[in-house]
């Protein structure tokens, strides 16, 4: 396994694509990912508690930007291009702006994610079957090892349709070798459904009694306002449900990611259970809330120096060092046929400039294959952004 690029237990604040293209590629045992639901709803903690200022917009719409990425991965992945496509015929432009933006983040994942590793992805209906077939795309069907769900009982009832009462965890593994602690996470044979029994403090019963594999199901109550462990933050999740899925598919001294980590509860769960982790947030709160969460749970005796915080893009170390980029202008002038990588107009070789795709700022590498040639003008006009933005702000100077 390549040796990560990152310390353990690493919260980052930014675009967790940025940071995902600086990581290591096959350095993650676990991956755990609770994204935006596109619920079309604005989240906000609530004024005085520990999360306060923490909030994200939950709703998606169809833009130039989306327009390009879908024409990038087509080049190298026809079959996800299509199923954003039919998205957006089917469902909304909204669905496949959403879907857009996870496609992205889930092929870096899968790079990521080390051969014998697993990914459980967090969603509720109003994208799940999107988003299972996204995954079949990426991780290939043959890696989709359970829809879990995730029953909480909700108590409320409404008059024109059924009560909301559950999420769903989908679980893919690539590899046959993959991890499934079964006898870590045995349910009681009384059980119909899966129901989670702690004791007091948070931790498992050491001398629970054997019991069956566990069902796809789980009863586990979601976090309601008095709860210890809630900070206020939109969307938590309770630290049982994580602990059972750190425990189920990784070992001590695995490494565990969460790219959309919030108020760090997957991070919380790996601390707890021997795991090193990292996590990716795009607010600065979720490196105050680890802490804060993390001295709650583990005791006095842990500190906040134990988390380093980053804000740069970690730099890949897993591939050899490239000659200087710009010694590469001949070659790419012959794989573009004398053509720009943006306007795609014919030029002479000495109008073109060596340019990256994805910006060196962005997580982006000196390598051939982030490499194009771009006339003076695309290149301006890109300037310190990716490839992606290029060809919208070119789309949009044509009209």
């Amino acid at each position: 396994m390549p040796e990560p690029n990152f310390a353990n237990r690493t919260i980052w604040t930014g675009d967790n694509l940025d940071v995902l293209r600086g990581i290591n590629s096959e350095t993650v045992d676990l991956i755990y990912l609770d994204p935006p639901f596109n619920s079309n709803r604005d989240y906000a903690a609530p004024v005085g508690s520990e999360a306060a200022g923490a909030a994200f917009k939950d709703t998606w719409t169809l833009s130039d930007l989306d327009v390009a990425w879908v024409g990038l991965i087509a080049d190298e992945h026809p079959a996800i291009a299509y199923l954003l496509d039919a998205a957006g015929r089917t469902h909304s432009r909204g669905m496949q702006s959403y879907l857009t933006m996870m496609a992205v983040r889930l092929l870096e994942l899968r790079r990521v994610l080390a051969p014998t590793g697993s990914v459980y992805l967090h969603c509720d209906p109003t994208a799940s079957h999107y988003l299972k077939a996204l995954m079949d795309a990426i991780f290939g069907g043959g890696a989709f090892r359970n829809e879990v769900v995730w029953y909480y009982k909700n108590a409320s009832r409404g008059k024109r349709q059924r009560a909301k009462a559950h999420d769903l965890i989908l679980w893919y593994a690539p590899s046959r070798e993959y991890t499934f602690n079964r006898d870590r996470v045995l349910a009681p044979f009384e059980s119909g459904m899966t129901e989670w029994r702690y004791t007091k403090g948070g931790q498992r019963d050491a001398e629970m009694p054997k019991g069956k594999t566990p069902d796809d199901v789980i009863v586990l109550p979601s976090l309601n306002a008095m709860a210890r462990e809630r900070v206020g933050y939109p969307t938590q999740k309770p630290l049982a449900l994580l602990e059972h899925v750190v425990e189920a598919s990784s070992n001590p001294g695995d490494v565990v990611l969460d790219p959309f980590c919030g108020c760090a509860t997957a991070c919380v769960a790996a601390e707890k259970l021997d795991r090193q982790w990292v996590g990716i947030d795009i607010s600065p709160k979720a490196a105050e809330l680890v802490n804060v969460r993390l001295a709650s749970e583990m005791g006095s005796l842990f500190h906040h120096g134990f988390v380093t915080t980053r804000t740069d893009i970690p730099a890949r170390t897993d591939v050899d060092a490239p000659k200087n980029y710009r010694q590469n202008k001949h070659v790419l002038y012959g794989q573009q046929e004398g053509r720009c990588g943006g306007c795609a107009t014919l030029f002479e070789f000495r109008n073109f400039e060596v340019d990256h795709v994805i910006p060196r700022s962005k997580g982006g590498t000196d390598h051939l294959g982030n490499l194009q040639l771009l006339c003076g003008h695309c290149n301006r006009v890109k300037g310190d952004r990716d490839q992606a933005y290029l060809v919208a702000r070119l789309a949009e100077m044509a009209t």
